[in-house]
């Protein structure tokens, strides 16, 4: 008889079970290659800040010497010398009034809050950045919290371990450029090849009239989501980066076209949620739709974004990805492919929408993507 197609929920199969671990390995070991490098620095630093502050200046045990040098670097590949400066500033400014306040008026319940006040008003008046507020109100506080000991090298050893741990997060953001579009064009490549595997698992389902196939498709496209938000923040980072430094001027456009990309890729990863979960209602009915003409549609759309995946690593231009794009979209005539199935003429409707995202991905505009379709 013909199989039932039941709908995810808590007695999922093993099979979707496994998709979407496996989803998550992938998608975390794109995290970790992306942050090795980063995190080797930021711990070298530390390590580095640590020594200094115990074999120059003397200081038994500079705690907050590595974890300035920590907090400035950490994990992240924007390493812009502002950044690092404005955090370096943040937690100096955040341990010197620390120290000052515990002097001045010892330590308690209300003098936290006094602490997290003065800290937060001294930060919002030498810079507007976010960050340097935020870590000068919670370095104060630990300093308040955490009352000077003998082996912070005196009243002013743990200010000068902060200062000594932003310098040294100064020295390694100054002497280790980097390009800042590396970052993003690796995990664009990644969240682009993970729309082009979401899209292939749901072709290969609507080939097969397999609706666990297509069930696949529909959880590892949600298990996709963080790749595709954390592309999206480190585009926008980048772009920021490059627009107030003057060597990264050359940069500008191609980041700014990340930073488009990587909503576009979202929108199309959200489409092909929403064609995955029609497609799977349509496999359920009782009635048999032909669904090969789709199929073929989407199998074309995942051979682009994978295309897509490797134009983005390279920086190149698709041009050859907008050509057959092009050619995929003149055909999405709903009353040609669909006949008069409504079903799958709703397939075509949601696939319209799938291809001019990744045409405008491909560097077409929104009213040229929207041309190349055939008229309702």
């Amino acid at each position: 008889g013909r199989r039932t197609v039941t709908g995810p929920g808590p007695g999922r199969p093993p099979r979707r079970r496994g998709t979407r671990a496996r989803a998550r390995v992938r998608t975390g070991w794109v995290r970790v290659r992306a942050a090795a490098g980063p995190v080797l620095q930021a711990a070298a630093a530390g390590s580095v800040a640590y020594a200094v502050g115990r074999e120059v200046l003397g200081h038994p045990a500079p705690f907050f010497a590595p974890v300035c040098a920590w907090l400035c670097l950490g994990f992240s590949r924007d390493r812009s010398v502002r950044r690092v400066a404005e955090l370096a500033v943040g937690v100096a400014v955040g341990v010197g009034l620390g120290d000052l306040i515990v002097h001045v008026i010892g330590t308690g319940v209300w003098q936290i809050g006094v602490t997290l006040a003065v800290a937060a008003l001294v930060a919002r008046f030498l810079d507007r950045g976010p960050m340097l507020t935020n870590q000068a109100g919670v370095q104060a506080v630990v300093i308040v919290g955490l009352p000077a000991t003998a082996t912070t090298g005196g009243s002013l050893g743990r200010w000068t371990d902060a200062l000594l741990g932003g310098l040294v997060a100064l020295a390694v953001a100054v002497l280790t450029p980097s390009d800042p579009r590396r970052h993003s064009r690796r995990l664009g490549g990644a969240a682009l090849t993970q729309v082009a595997r979401v899209l292939g698992r749901l072709g290969d389902g609507l080939a097969r009239r397999d609706a666990d196939d297509v069930e696949d498709a529909l959880v590892l496209g949600r298990s996709s989501q963080a790749l595709l938000d954390e592309w999206r923040d480190a585009a926008r980072n980048a772009y920021d980066v490059v627009r107030l430094t003057p060597g990264g001027r050359r940069h500008r456009d191609e980041l700014r076209r990340h930073v488009g990309a990587a909503v576009l890729a979202d929108r199309a990863m959200r489409n092909t949620r929403v064609l995955a979960r029609r497609s799977h209602a349509t496999l359920g009915a009782a009635d048999r739709h032909p669904l090969e003409p789709v199929a073929r549609t989407v199998h074309a759309l995942a051979e682009a974004a994978d295309d897509l995946a490797h134009a983005t690593v390279e920086g190149s231009d698709p041009a050859a990805v907008r050509e057959r794009l092009r050619g995929v979209a003149a055909d999405l005539d709903p009353y040609r492919l669909g006949a008069d199935d409504w079903q799958v003429q709703s397939l075509v409707l949601l696939t319209r929408s799938l291809v001019v995202d990744l045409l405008e991905m491909a560097g077409e505009d929104q009213e040229g993507a929207r041309s190349a379709l055939p008229a309702l």
